[in-house]
């Protein structure tokens, strides 16, 4: 049977892509930096044959026209390239989608799937940093986390549950890496979709709404909009949310409504939701943090962890 090798956690910013000479003199963002680089070893000390992406999706791949809780991409699968990261073709492990799908259906998981899935950072952004070749086929996973309602934090748990069950079960002999991209705490200065009020809120909603063929034709502003907002980071709830990751127990979490999430560390934290799915996954397991920064240039509380299966699980 295929196995789960090792376990990632990794905050995303095209900040880091973009504005990088902002911050390269900061120890906070070198530090950050240099944990990825030291992820990015243990990934290549896993020898991974595949690896499970679990992230969102920032209305570039999904809009407001339709928007699933949960999608696999089960054949092609195309990077967005905003902001310096991988755009065009991704290698997907299609055996291994499918069988997620497959497992999702039979424990009553009303996922979807596509066949022609466009990802952006959400995704792609942990590929750009673990896996920089792009060599190792993927199972991308979206999951919703910023128009709500979202899936709850417990459904996201129970995500991961299912899919360490498809990899053990999907008859091959598979070194599966599992990768969380997204989060910690941060909040964008994003409106709810149902209660637009200022100029710059319509905007975005519009955006959302229409942008599936010309998304690119909105990000000049958009992006102009992110620059603008002031940094809103809670590092008590992100060591919180790290510590009881290394204990193997995020029941704590798991129990918040999405509400409590957003109060107390942004509605950006909402993609914690990869994490838990991710931790899982994994099972019994010993962790590592290998950075955490509150780096307010990039807005977010920075994260990168690794997770290693016990022997014998």
């Amino acid at each position: 049977m295929s196995r789960i090798v090792l376990g990632v956690g990794a905050s995303h910013s095209t900040l880091m892509n973009t504005n990088w000479d902002e911050v390269a003199h900061r120890d906070d963002a070198r530090r950050f930096r240099a944990g990825l680089g030291e992820a990015r070893e243990l990934v290549e000390a896993a020898r991974p044959d595949a690896v499970v992406v679990i992230g969102s999706n920032h209305f570039r791949g999904f809009f407001l026209d339709l928007m699933p809780a949960f999608t696999v991409g089960v054949a092609e699968c195309v990077g967005s390239g905003e902001s310096g990261t991988p755009g065009g073709p991704l290698p997907v492990d299609t055996d291994l989608a499918r069988k997620l799908m497959w497992s999702l259906s039979d424990a009553d998981f009303d996922a979807a799937f596509s066949l022609r899935l466009q990802v952006d950072h959400g995704i792609t952004h942990a590929l750009q940093y673990l896996l920089p070749d792009l060599d190792v086929p993927m199972v991308p996973v979206v999951m919703n986390m910023f128009a709500p309602p979202l899936p709850s934090l417990a459904r996201c748990d129970a995500f991961g549950t299912v899919l360490r069950r498809a990899i053990e079960s999907d008859g091959q002999d598979k070194r599966v890496l599992v990768v969380a991209s997204g989060g910690l705490s941060h909040r964008l200065p994003w409106p709810k979709w149902f209660s637009a009020m200022s100029d710059d809120d319509r905007f975005l909603v519009e955006a959302w709404l229409n942008g599936r063929d010309s998304w690119k034709d909105y990000e000049v502003r958009r992006r102009q909009i992110i620059r603008a907002a002031e940094a809103d980071i809670n590092p008590e709830f992100d060591r919180r949310f790290l510590e009881l990751l290394l204990e193997g127990d995020l029941s704590e979490i798991v129990a918040k409504s999405s509400a409590e999430i957003e109060e107390e560390a942004g509605n950006g934290a909402q993609e914690i939701r990869s994490w838990v799915a991710m931790s899982r996954a994994l099972g019994a397991a010993k962790g590592r943090v290998l950075a955490y920064e509150p780096i307010d240039t990039w807005i977010t509380g920075m994260a990168v962890a690794v997770l290693e299966p016990l022997p014998g699980t």
